[in-house]
């Protein structure tokens, strides 16, 4: 005999409560509904970043639900810049400014003073342990902090988890989007890290010698076990000085360092007669505070750290 199958609970309501409950759940998917039309007609959060490899992060999080400007834009040198009336007014009508802080952008505070900036500024640097700066070169422009942590993929991390944050806080409504990309960034950037670790674990220690224009890879020095010489400090506004470059070129030639770059923002004559003096050929251009143009070898943060990695790799293993 055939066993009858289970009444639903509502069955046992009577016909009035039964359209009730019906009712009810009706008009929760339709306000669910009306929620999210709402959401899909509001206009992109207009959103400013403070430079390219910042914007790059920024945008990779806030995908379309954000209009992204950047001030210091890809080949510009955020270190030293002289704020126009023109950025003053994309920062006016921004909801939102994200910026690295640690002295990178030293002009950012006085600029968003004279703006009349009035929306949520970010410092993706908030919270991460900073690397105090090399000693001074003798150019006369100390730094207490190096600023430039995103040249170990850790500090890129951390800065696109503040992204995410300061996206949700001012955009609750498309928080979860925020958090799915910053979530598939969060995992690509991971990956990245392995394959610089990797590309290094092949290249014996005492092989590990970079020289480069300033000191804006202590960072990844210290992540992935390089050792950089620069003859200039943390700012490409600084100067080397003659007694500093000499100091440099004595001990290139006493380590036998073999890789020898121009920085994208640097004057490459420094670089040039470092190589005359000491017989290194420079081995090509890094990147360090910018983005290259589109199309170029650096057009993303992940180009980028992939470009320099490559690069120094195959400097450090020629005879």
């Amino acid at each position: 005999m055939p066993v009858p199958l289970p009444r639903p609970w509502t069955s046992a309501l009577p016909p009035v409560s039964r359209r009730v409950l019906c009712c009810a759940a009706l008009s929760v998917a339709a306000s669910g509904a009306a929620a999210q039309a709402v959401a899909n007609r509001a206009p992109p959060l207009r959103v400013v970043a403070s430079f390219s490899i910042l914007g790059d992060l920024v945008q990779q999080v806030g995908g379309g639900h954000i209009t992204l400007q950047v001030l210091v834009g890809a080949g510009g040198d955020a270190h030293a810049v002289q704020p126009t009336p023109a950025m003053a007014r994309t920062v006016a009508g921004a909801a939102l400014l994200f910026s690295n802080g640690l002295g990178f952008e030293g002009w950012m505070a006085r600029f968003l003073r004279s703006a009349g900036f009035q929306g949520r500024h970010v410092v993706v640097s908030d919270g991460f342990e900073p690397r105090p700066a090399e000693p001074d070169h003798g150019h006369g422009h100390g730094h207490d902090v190096d600023p430039h942590l995103w040249q170990d993929v850790a500090g890129a991390l951390h800065s696109v988890a503040r992204i995410r944050q300061g996206l949700c806080e001012a955009d609750a409504v498309h928080c979860g989007a925020y958090r799915e990309r910053a979530a598939a960034l969060t995992q690509r950037l991971r990956a990245l890290d392995r394959e610089i670790r990797g590309g290094w674990a092949a290249v014996p220690a005492a092989q590990r010698k970079v020289i480069s224009s300033h000191d804006a890879f202590g960072y990844y020095a210290a992540a992935y076990g390089v050792k950089f010489l620069a003859p200039q400090g943390i700012s490409t506004a600084a100067e080397a000085s003659a007694k500093g470059v000499a100091a440099l070129v004595r001990q290139i030639r006493t380590e036998q360092v073999r890789a020898l770059f121009v920085e994208q923002l640097a004057d490459p004559r420094l670089i040039a007669q470092i190589g005359r003096e000491t017989g290194v050929r420079p081995a090509g251009v890094l990147y360090a505070d910018a983005l290259s143009e589109p199309g170029g070898p650096a057009a993303s943060y992940e180009a980028l750290m992939r470009h320099n990695s490559t690069m120094m790799w195959r400097a450090v293993r020629q005879p």
